[in-house]
């Protein structure tokens, strides 16, 4: 694909950083976000690339964070050609044997976040034929019991198809990526399956997406390991 500027929420690990990293070494621009100034600043030394890549300090689920974020990207890099809504994270817990002071910033991140990045977004993208990029997740295909994560991502599968409504005729596309159980810090100790695939899979879906020519709107991948039934 010839050189884009792409903007990736939450990318300072895992999906988001190897997505980064990828989009990095095949020649674009890359913005990253991440909540903690610490480690998008070992992110940035780890990655190299100075010239083409901005890390930006914002939280995905606060709008003035999320306006600044692609107000910055544009202004540093002169374009916005895609923006990928990769910040969420799942607090392990389930409703009726759970912890409730934690959801709320799991729903606003996984939900919310992603609204905000399209609003901020899409007069960028819709000047530069772009495309958004929704990254959700197989929870949010199938159901499990007092899942609340997996209710978060069933709204990501249904803001994708919104949206898609929106920007299609404004010559916007928009992707869902539906990971299933991929080996990144995402699982915070709960215990990695033994069949889980590393982020390259899903960052290369990613490249994907965005790689389609002009009129074509690529809008949902499912990308299970094999071996996981679900």
């Amino acid at each position: 694909m010839a050189s884009k500027t792409v903007l990736i929420t939450g990318a300072t690990s895992g999906i988001g950083a190897y997505t980064a990293r990828l989009l990095l070494d095949r020649g674009h621009h890359v913005a990253v976000t991440g909540r903690s100034e610490t480690k998008l600043k070992t992110f940035l030394d780890e990655t190299g690339h100075p010239d083409r890549l901005l890390g930006l300090v914002s939280d995905a689920a606060d709008w003035e964070d999320t306006q600044s974020a692609v107000t910055r990207t544009v202004e540093y890099f002169g374009a916005l050609d895609a923006a990928v809504a990769n910040a969420g994270f799942m607090t392990g817990d389930t409703i009726g044997a759970g912890d409730p002071t934690r959801w709320s910033p799991m729903v606003l991140t996984n939900v919310l976040g992603p609204a905000l990045l399209a609003h901020a977004a899409l007069p960028h993208l819709e000047s530069s034929g772009g495309r958004l990029v929704l990254i959700g997740s197989v929870a949010g295909l199938k159901n499990s019991p007092g899942n609340l994560y997996s209710a978060t991502k069933w709204a990501v599968t249904g803001l994708a198809e919104n949206l898609r409504l929106h920007a299609t005729n404004r010559g916007v596309g928009v992707t869902l990526v539906n990971p299933g159980m991929i080996d990144t810090p995402f699982w915070q100790g709960a215990g990695v399956p033994p069949f889980a695939l590393p982020p390259q899979p899903i960052a290369e879906a990613v490249c994907f997406a965005l790689d389609q020519p002009a009129g074509v709107d690529l809008n949902t991948m499912t990308v299970r390991p094999i071996g996981q039934p679900v």
